[in-house]
């Protein structure tokens, strides 16, 4: 059971700014992108490395518990996670089993390699 309590990380989601238009080449043009800062719980759910073209890679994957909102509700594998300096790519969001529209799951990766960004 997840409390309010147990968020005591902050992370931000990076969402791609809206499309405002095209160009004369019929390219989108999109407005600026939108940063919001959130509470969440983190837990580390398992790390690894893969060797592939004489190179080793590791990564870890992570779990953010982030309160259920109109925003939050709208983050996407799309969208950007940042947290302590590093980078995760999103890869899964789901309702956690404290009730409905309470708490929401976000799976995340992130590439150890590249150090902090």
């Amino acid at each position: 059971m997840t409390k309010p309590g147990d968020l005591d990380r902050l992370i931000t989601i990076v969402r791609a700014g809206e499309q405002t238009g095209t160009n004369a080449f019929g390219e989108p043009i999109y407005g600026p992108a939108v940063e919001k800062t959130i509470s969440a719980g983190r837990k580390d759910v398992s790390d690894g490395e893969k060797f592939a073209a004489g190179q080793v890679g590791s990564h870890i994957m992570t779990r953010f518990v982030v309160r259920y909102s109109s925003f939050t509700a709208g983050i996407t594998p799309v969208d950007a996670l940042r947290h302590e300096g590093r980078a995760y790519n999103i890869t899964g969001i789901k309702e956690t089993a404290d009730g409905r529209r309470r708490f929401l799951e976000i799976t995340a990766v992130a590439d150890l390699d590249t150090g902090a960004t």
